[in-house]
């Protein structure tokens, strides 16, 4: 598994795209994909996304769970997704779930992932496991 984390709009995508050799084709989109596309999918962009959008349709539960398939299923995901921790905690309590479930989640991909990147204004730096 690749990770790639970063702010919004910082080329997330685009650095991961570079870094991997995939193609624009071969990113699923967080927003609308279906978890059987993630368990065989090559690529998430939105990852984010994703969790919000099973947060708000099924148990919290339900979404550890699958995470923990997907994960042993498609060990060679590569994930793109918004860091979300930063600045005011939102007052709205289903945004604090998924601002917290969003962190829990991106901690253990990165705890599984062979390489991860943060990405800065277009630069991924590497922040685990890169090969020289």
């Amino acid at each position: 598994m690749k990770v790639f984390v970063g702010g919004a709009f910082q080329g997330k995508k685009k650095a991961a795209m570079e870094k991997t050799g995939l193609c624009e084709t071969d990113f699923l989109e967080g927003e609308t994909c279906t978890k059987e596309e993630l368990l065989t999918g090559k690529a998430v962009n939105h990852f984010h996304s994703y969790i919000r959008r099973a947060l708000k349709e099924e148990r919290e539960g339900a979404l550890d769970a699958f995470v923990q398939e997907l994960f042993r299923k498609n060990p060679d995901l590569v994930i793109v997704s918004t860091e979300l921790g930063y600045g005011i905690v939102p007052i709205d309590a289903f945004d604090r779930l998924y601002r917290e479930k969003v962190g829990r989640i991106l901690c253990k991909a990165v705890e599984q992932a062979e390489e991860v990147y943060r990405v800065v204004a277009g630069i991924p730096v590497c922040i685990k496991g890169e090969k020289v």
